[in-house]
């Protein structure tokens, strides 16, 4: 991945891809320009030996190509399109394959943000959002949504695996083998899986029948907290159509911020692997202490779903750097652990160098129905943790100090 698509000697023998500031970019002749645009807007398709050429910043730019070529690789897909953030790629995904009149099937939880997109902004446009819960088998899935919905198409299935921040696992199997159900030669349903808590190393899951898989690029794969961005992977067809939809949105990536992440792709395995094993040691610690009611992280996953385990097993890879802490107490506890860490920064992403803790009860899921975040394991006792680089004694002190406070 590391030296894919790049020549230095295209580039006056920089090491490393120069930044593309700019707006515009300038044609050879009328010719090319009419060429190009025929085939960004999709008027004429793109032959399989042509080189399309740069047009305008807003369409991309040689940084966001060589990104968006590299994190396919990555994925072990065609094709990749970035976005000015996570949300950006996940909106313009569900507006581009969701339409008036369809349903929408989610599992849950999800980032406070999605569900917020799905259960407010789609319905507002009759795209009615149905939730799957995760014991139910595909023959009851159907059932139930033919059922609530017989006269409405499946759009899509989106699922988040892990879940943020709860750390429930869905088979990417079965939710391919619902859309599959559900689905007809008229009407497509893609599975869309949002893999920001794992990245494509350790979930690669477009070979368990993930069509779409979208990013927070901002995450572990940028990895620094410096930058905005997310990604979707897929086919060249179903990426081509999101591409088109970012055209009219307008959520395009910036070089800088492209050329920021493909900086960070070059340590991506490195920290994860670092993150993890801090993880595993953190996690350790903490199912000793006594103001701990519950971890779960995917190291423990027999623990407190042992359901899912054999889902672990055959799907995932790796077990990543995100722990849900569920604490003796409920708000004030958590506020006062938050309130006295000190290595751990009290902040509301993840995957990065830093560790971070937050409460996403009040925070990252503050406009999730209370009630339903009771009902998905979003309590006021859940404090979530991802893990960093540091020294991971300096770690365990730092919550080990902060805990006692509560006991």
């Amino acid at each position: 991945m590391l030296g894919l698509g790049y020549d230095a000697a295209h580039y006056q023998g920089s090491m490393k891809q120069p930044i593309f500031q700019t707006s515009t970019y300038e044609f050879p002749n009328a010719e090319a320009g009419k060429q190009f645009f025929a085939w960004a807007t999709g008027k004429e398709e793109l032959p399989a030996n042509a080189e399309m050429g740069h047009i305008y910043s807003r369409l991309g730019s040689p940084n966001t190509a060589l990104l968006e070529e590299r994190l396919a690789h990555l994925d072990q897909i065609e094709a990749a399109a970035v976005f000015g953030s996570g949300m950006a790629a996940i909106s313009a995904t569900l507006l581009e394959f969701c339409r008036p009149g369809s349903v929408l099937l989610h599992t849950d939880p999800v980032y406070g943000g999605t569900h917020s997109f799905m259960v407010n902004y789609l319905e507002a446009f009759d795209i009615r959002c149905f939730q799957i819960k995760h014991y139910w088998s595909v023959e009851e899935v159907v059932a139930q949504v033919q059922s609530a919905y017989p006269h409405r198409p499946v759009s899509g299935f989106f699922t988040e695996s892990p879940a943020n921040p709860t750390m429930d696992l869905y088979s990417i199997r079965k939710a391919k083998k619902i859309a599959e159900a559900l689905g007809s030669e008229e009407q497509f349903v893609p599975v869309i899986m949002d893999n920001t808590y794992l990245g494509p190393i350790l979930s690669p899951q477009h070979k368990n029948g993930a069509d779409l898989v979208i990013y927070s690029l901002t995450k572990n794969i940028a990895g620094h907290s410096d930058v905005i961005a997310g990604a979707v992977t897929g086919n060249a067809e179903l990426i081509g159509r999101i591409k088109k939809a970012r055209t009219f949105i307008g959520g395009i990536l910036g070089p800088m911020d492209s050329w920021l992440i493909l900086r960070s792709l070059e340590t991506y395995t490195i920290r994860i692997k670092a993150q993890e094993e801090n993880t595993r040691k953190v996690a350790h610690f903490l199912m000793t202490h006594p103001a701990v009611e519950e971890i779960r992280y995917l190291g423990n996953i027999e623990d407190w779903n042992p359901a899912q385990q054999v889902v672990f097993k055959e799907e995932y890879g790796g077990v990543g750097s995100m722990i849900a802490l569920y604490i003796k107490g409920g708000e004030k506890e958590a506020f006062t652990v938050l309130n006295h860490i000190e290595v751990f920064k009290l902040g509301v992403s993840l995957g990065s160098t830093e560790s971070l803790a937050e409460h996403p009860f009040t925070m990252t899921h503050a406009k999730v129905d209370d009630d339903l975040k009771e009902e998905i394991g979003i309590t006021n006792s859940l404090i979530r943790l991802s893990i960093g680089v540091e020294d991971v004694e300096d770690l365990i002190h730092d919550l080990n100090t902060a805990l006692n406070l509560i006991i």
